[in-house]
Formats: C-alpha cells, sequence, structure tokens
C-alpha cells in the first residue's frame, strides 16, 4: 500500500452570491472522477469501523470499492441492499457525526467522504438505471399485511425493508405529497424534491401502496386498521407540532413558527409564487430564533425570497449549536448574520398587532446542562431591541397528540412521545410498533431510518411466528 491520501477532495458548490438568488441545490455533488479519486482514498480495512457508525449498517467498504473498480450497478446494489433512500441521505444526514466520525483517517486527517459518495452512487443509478435493472425483491407474499403510519425516512425505511421481506405493505399519510419532513421541511436547496420523488417512488415499486390525504385518528384509528386485515402497525409520524418561546407578543402578526414557513415556501411552494398561489410574508429585516438545522434553512430560505437582513438569534455560543457545521458555514458564506449569546425577552407590535420589534437580553453560559451544553444565564440589565418585521420560531418541535389520544392502550412520555423499545421499537400495546421522532424527540434523518429498520426486523419476526 502507497502513502495515504489524508485529504479529501473538495464538494464543488453554487457560488453564494448566485446561489442566494435562486432555489438550486447548493452542493452540485461529485463528477466521476472526483468520486473515483475519493473513493481511492479509502484503504479498504479489514474490520471497516465506519460501519459501525452507520444507523441502517451499510456495507460502506464494498460500496465504495465498487465505485473504484467502476462498476457502478454493483455499488448501487451494495448501497441500495441496506438504505432505500440513498439519495436523500448523501445529502441530509450528518455523516461527520456518524459513519465518518468512525473513518481510521479521521484520527489524522479528514476522513473519507462517505456522503458525498453515497449521493454520487444514488445519482448515477437515477441517471442511468432503469427499474427493470435495479435489484429484484421477493414475489411469494407472506399473505401478512402491515399498515405504516406517515411517509417521513422512518416510515419509507421500514415500508421498504417490510416489502422486501415479501409482506403487503400500505402507507397512510395525511398530506397530499409523501415523504413527510423530507418534503415539508427541508428546501429545495439542500434537498430537491425530485430526490424525494424518485425515492418514494422506488419504495412505491417494491410493491408499497401510499394512500394520500389520509389522517389516522380521524379518518381511520389505529384500531381500526388492526380490525380490518392488517396484522401490524407502524406508527412513524414524526414530530410535527413547533414549540414556542411562551413570551409577550408571540401572537403578533409577523411571527412564524418554522414549521410554517417552511411548508408554506417548501410543500406549498410559496418559493415559485405565482405559479403556485400560496401567499408568504417576507419582511426586510427577518430574526431566526434557533441554532440547529431547522434555523438555518429558514434563515436561508428568507433570504432567497427576498429579505434584506437575515439573523440567526441564538443563546448560546456556535460552539454549542446543533446545525451542522456545514450549513452554518453555508449560512455565513451567503450573508446571514449571527447575533450569539442572545436571547429574546418580548415582540412588539404595532396598533395593526404587526411586529416592528424585538426586545432581547444578552446571555452568558454557566455549568453544563443536563444535555452537556453550557446553560446561557441572562445578564442583568443587558435589554436591548432589535428592528425586526419577521421573527421565525426555530425552537424544536413537539409530537401531535391526534395518535396517542385515539389509540387506546398506547402508552406516552410527559414530553408526549410514544414510549417504545429501543432495540425493536415495541409499543405497550400489543401488534403497534413505533420509531422515528415520534418516540425520539426531533433527531436525524438516518437515525430515523435506523429505528425504522430495526422495526421492520421485530415486526417481520413477529408475522413469520403468527400463525
Amino acid at each position: 500500500m502507497g502513502k495515504v491520501n489524508l485529504n479529501r477532495v473538495p464538494m464543488p458548490k453554487q457560488d453564494p452570491q448566485i446561489r442566494v438568488k435562486n432555489f438550486n441545490e447548493v452542493a452540485l455533488g461529485y463528477g466521476y472522477q472526483q468520486a473515483k479519486a475519493e473513493a481511492e482514498r479509502c484503504i479498504q480495512c479489514p474490520k471497516p469501523t465506519c460501519i459501525e457508525g452507520c444507523p441502517v449498517e451499510i456495507n460502506i467498504t464494498g460500496f465504495i470499492k465498487a465505485i473504484v473498480d467502476g462498476d457502478m450497478p454493483e455499488a448501487v446494489k451494495v448501497l441500495k441492499d441496506k438504505n432505500s433512500l440513498p439519495g436523500i441521505c448523501g445529502r441530509v444526514c450528518p455523516q461527520e457525526t456518524q459513519c465518518e466520525s468512525k473513518c481510521i483517517f479521521a484520527k489524522k486527517g479528514a476522513p473519507i467522504a462517505i456522503g458525498r459518495l453515497a449521493r454520487y452512487v444514488a445519482d448515477w443509478e437515477q441517471a442511468n438505471l432503469k427499474p427493470s435493472v435495479l435489484p429484484s425483491v421477493k414475489t411469494n407474499l407472506t399473505g401478512k399485511r402491515v399498515a405504516v403510519v406517515g411517509s417521513g425516512p422512518a416510515s419509507l425505511t421500514a415500508a421498504a425493508d417490510l416489502a422486501k421481506m415479501g409482506h403487503g405493505v400500505t402507507i397512510f399519510e395525511a398530506l397530499h405529497a409523501a415523504g413527510g419532513v423530507l418534503t415539508y421541511g427541508i428546501p429545495e436547496f439542500r434537498l430537491p424534491k425530485h430526490i424525494v420523488r424518485t425515492e418514494v417512488d422506488y419504495v412505491k415499486s417494491l410493491g408499497v401502496e401510499i394512500k394520500l390525504d389520509y389522517v389516522v385518528g380521524k379518518k381511520i384509528t389505529v384500531d381500526e386498521l388492526l380490525n380490518n386485515n392488517y396484522q401490524a402497525v407502524f406508527l412513524g409520524i414524526g414530530a410535527g407540532l413547533p414549540l414556542f418561546l411562551k413570551i409577550p407578543g408571540e401572537n403578533l402578526n409577523g411571527v412564524y413558527s418554522a414549521n410554517e414557513f417552511l411548508t408554506r415556501v417548501n410543500l406549498m411552494k410559496a418559493y415559485r409564487f405565482p405559479d403556485y398561489y400560496t401567499p408568504i410574508k417576507v419582511g426586510k429585516r427577518i430574526a431566526v430564533i434557533g441554532g440547529g438545522n431547522v434555523a438555518m434553512d429558514s434563515a436561508r430560505t428568507a433570504l432567497r425570497l427576498g429579505a434584506e437582513e437575515v439573523y440567526i438569534v441564538y443563546r448560546r455560543s456556535e460552539v454549542e449549536m446543533p446545525a451542522r457545521q456545514e450549513e452554518i458555514e453555508n449560512a455565513k458564506e451567503e450573508g446571514i448574520k449571527f447575533k450569539l449569546l442572545t436571547s429574546p425577552k418580548r415582540f412588539l407590535g404595532n396598533e395593526q398587532n404587526w411586529l416592528v420589534a424585538m426586545e432581547c437580553y444578552k446571555m452568558e453560559l454557566g455549568e453544563p446542562d443536563s444535555g452537556g451544553r453550557r446553560r446561557p444565564i441572562v445578564i442583568r440589565g443587558s435589554e436591548f431591541a432589535m428592528d425586526v418585521d419577521i421573527v421565525i420560531v426555530a425552537l424544536g418541535t413537539t409530537p401531535n397528540p391526534l395518535i396517542a389520544a385515539t389509540t387506546q392502550g398506547l402508552e406516552i412520555t410527559d414530553k408526549g412521545t410514544i414510549i417504545a423499545d429501543e432495540t425493536t421499537g415495541k409499543t405497550t400495546k400489543p401488534e403497534v410498533w413505533a420509531g422515528g421522532d415520534i418516540i425520539s424527540g426531533s433527531a436525524t434523518v438516518i437515525s430515523a431510518m435506523g429505528a425504522g429498520k430495526r422495526a421492520a426486523a421485530s415486526i417481520n419476526a413477529y408475522l413469520m411466528d403468527s400463525k
């Protein structure tokens, strides 16, 4: 083996001054030579630790070797053996804290760009393979039927795996488009919707039926599903209710939750007005409250919609920000301004109840809290005002209580999440499993997929043991 290369191949991106004026994807992806050069950095460890860091246990060295060998159909086969949504994962999963953090190169230099290579394989498949060439699935159906509630990453993964195992699967989605948070929550410039549609279509090609505009808990209950020839139910409904600050003025016109703001733009396509007649008010000065990926998505979206100044207002320092470093860097490149160690005290409005300003505290950091991050403390007498005409609150989400309220025997925590076994996803109600944000709270796409995969294995074992 020759000298190893500790420097990864850079990802091409749109120029910041150009991309702030469009909703096209920022990261442009590797070409063949770039992907091959990056794949050739991998030394094919005999015991690859990167796989240990993958929640869905992809054979990472296997698909990378196929890239090096120039056998792209094999790369697709290996990648999709464990991951039904590779084009999505390659774009939005935090590989830097998962598989890539376990790469042996991470100790001395840049780890292999596993996410970028997964994206390359997925994009190559979409451009080059016809459905007839895709890996075949079992056709000997077991006669067992599973209802999957929701169509986000946990549900799509569970549905795909169960279909591959030979079971009949129906997804029930409340909205008019499948994909869950992948469709309504993540902007086009980070996750193009044609990628989501293509990977949803792949799941459908496995024999999965998807019923849209179908609100489980209203149109039909979980118990009615179980009494309607479904032998098991998987709940992957996510955590879709926004959290708020609970401070004066939060009900003023001009104060959005990130959920509403991003749903209007992404799902309802307000960014393509007037082709899509979805109203959205975008002011000149916008403050986004929060420091996660959703806050970055909201701020960067507002900038593209025409805001003159956009601020990220976060009560801790940048070190404690939960957003991916890549997204923080992208936001800075695009001109987003960061007001750190700052927390809103109240929102101020005019006589027409429209937001005009935000009064804030300056903060300092104290001892770590239960989550390990240093606790923000108000500096007395530090109040100051910011002139803003739109605020977007991006503090996280909590589960919708509808399913729990209409399903007898389904126990929940005091935070509204469903109580389920972490290994199997089995809930307290017989024949019902759950996975993703509905049991963990807001988390990552790949962790939700891992939960869906584990639940599918448990459901399959239960169904095959049942007469």
